[in-house]
């Protein structure tokens, strides 16, 4: 069943006004959005609200659309949350469960490095300290202080092999973010959702004590105090309303807003997988995942980075590329999709080709995006600034090179 919402009809004539002001504006506001959200059921109004977030996308970012080769390094699986739609987070006694050691990181890290990949992409399970004494074990046996301890180093190595580290960990404190800032070009944490209801019972966050919208939102306000490049996004499918989908989009525009640090936000549709209690959910459409990443477009305006994973909509992807975004997201060629394994990574020549046929252009980017690396030297420690200028190129996108793939750097 589709979420698309139903109201009295907005004539083509009315939302094409809507569109055309908003991409004037550069922004959307929260009523018109509403408006708009609710006629998502009438293929016109979508159809003039992607032609919109077009418009917007060719203002601030031309032909261009990126991408970053990266290496998926899941450092540990365990997590205390569970969200019913996840898969990825595993209990210390399952066969499933996996903790990389230190010298596995180096091992990834030294298999990425000559097949192009520019990012590494360190992620784990939220506070698996608190809830799992076998893994309290684990790090001291390692002689790892703590989580953070645990991540500094995997960045440290990940850098010090020539891959510039991107963290997303779920929930840091300040201090937790203090410590990695120095070893990484990048961060990030979906806020996925800013509605409290989803954490109710029989909902999807009700085991999820990281998944508070609140907590997620002062992560996202320390680290613009920290002046931390951040990656943000949503989360479509989760049993959230279009009125919450606006309302997310919104609190992240507004972060921005205050601190200058989101650098991308991901537009991520919920993928059902078997053996959770979301299993029976419904996939939801890909002109709806169009429509809201269009809607994205305009509500965060033309200048910012916004992303929709080609794995996740992949017989869409020429719809997407007409909805307004400028970047598809990380794509490894040496490791699938943890969070999703069952959807592969299309290969990056395909991608291309996909790409430009539909009248765009496909570049490499680092994990961090040229405006912040060219522009905003405060927002870095100088060793992983000058380090991602020396994979850049002119531009800030990354430095063409050949690589072991057959497609180059561009």
């Amino acid at each position: 069943m589709s979420r698309f919402d139903t109201q009295a009809s907005l004539p083509r004539a009315e939302a094409e006004q809507i569109v055309a002001r908003s991409v004037d504006a550069g922004q959307l506001e929260r009523r018109l959005a509403e408006r708009l959200a609710a006629q998502f059921c009438d293929p016109i109004v979508r159809e003039v609200v992607l032609e919109g977030a077009a418009e917007s996308k060719r203002r601030g970012k031309g032909d261009i659309v990126s991408v970053s080769r990266n290496v998926f390094i899941p450092l540990t699986n365990l997590c205390r949350n569970r969200c019913a739609y996840c898969t990825f987070a595993k209990l210390p006694d399952s066969p499933e469960a996996k903790t990389y050691t230190l010298r596995e990181v180096e091992e990834a890290v030294r298999v990425a490095v000559p097949m192009g990949c520019r990012e590494a992409l360190l992620c784990l399970g939220d506070k698996p300290e608190i809830a799992y004494h076998s893994y309290r074990e684990w790090l001291a046996h390692n002689e790892l202080r703590d989580t953070t301890d645990y991540l500094v180093r995997a960045c440290r190595i990940a850098f010090e092999g020539g891959i510039l580290p991107h963290t997303n960990a779920g929930i840091l404190s300040e201090r937790e973010m203090a410590e990695l800032r120095p070893w990484n070009a990048s961060m990030g944490l979906m806020l996925e959702s800013t509605s409290a209801r989803l954490r109710g019972k029989n909902m999807a966050h009700y085991y999820s004590p990281d998944k508070d919208p609140d907590l997620r939102i002062r992560m996202h306000e320390q680290a613009g105090q920290l002046r931390i490049p951040f990656t943000s996004g949503i989360l479509l499918g989760i049993g959230e309303s279009a009125v919450e989908r606006i309302d997310t989009l919104l609190a992240i525009r507004d972060l921005d807003d205050r601190y200058g640090h989101i650098q991308e936000v991901i537009v991520q549709p919920f993928h059902p997988k078997a053996d959770t209690p979301m299993a029976a959910s419904d996939l939801l459409a890909d002109e709806e995942v169009a429509a809201w990443v269009a809607i994205a477009r305009l509500i965060l305006g033309p200048e910012m980075n916004v992303q929709a994973p080609p794995n996740l909509a992949p017989s869409a992807l020429e719809l997407l590329l007409r909805s307004g975004l400028n970047d598809w997201g990380g794509i490894s060629p040496v490791t699938v999709d943890f969070i999703n394994p069952e959807a592969p990574w299309p290969e990056l020549e395909t991608l291309r080709k996909r790409t430009e046929a539909a009248g765009q252009r496909l570049v490499e980017r680092l994990p961090v995006y040229p405006p912040y690396l060219l522009d905003r030297p405060d927002f870095f420690e100088p060793r992983v600034r000058e380090a991602a200028l020396a994979q850049a190129d002119p531009s800030g996108f990354a430095r063409t090179r050949a690589t072991g793939t057959g497609v180059e750097a561009a």
